[in-house]
């Protein structure tokens, strides 16, 4: 199970806080996801990325499913519009943001050090 995030040090979470405008900013949300993240570093198969790119969606991938959030300016992910998106055909848009997320994945450095458990 992989898991990308945002790193809550960066100019892009920074500037994404600003854009949102709200107290519980993004920073604290992906502080509170890496430490219940910590908790199940050690099983097998988990492994975790900051992104250092995209601060204005949410992924969320189960085999030919996919449910995407596309953040709006100014606005927090319950406030966007969320799309439930089925594997159909080659190229379609499920491919499209499944290759996104694969750019992300490959671009991004690991939480614990490198991509090992724990």
């Amino acid at each position: 199970m992989r898991f990308i995030v945002g790193n809550p040090e960066s100019e892009l979470t920074r500037s994404r806080e600003q854009d949102e405008g709200v107290p519980l900013t993004l920073s604290t949300r992906i502080r509170v996801t890496l430490s219940e993240l910590e908790k199940i570093k050690s099983q097998s198969g988990i492994e975790a990325r900051y992104s250092g790119g995209h601060a204005h969606l949410s992924v969320f991938r189960f085999d030919d499913d996919m449910i995407v959030t596309p953040l709006l300016p100014h606005r927090v992910g319950h406030d966007a519009p969320t799309l439930h998106l089925h594997r159909y055909q080659d190229d379609g848009m499920f491919d499209r943001f499944a290759s996104h997320v694969e750019e992300l994945w490959s671009d991004g450095t690991p939480v614990w050090g490198d991509d090992s458990n724990g």
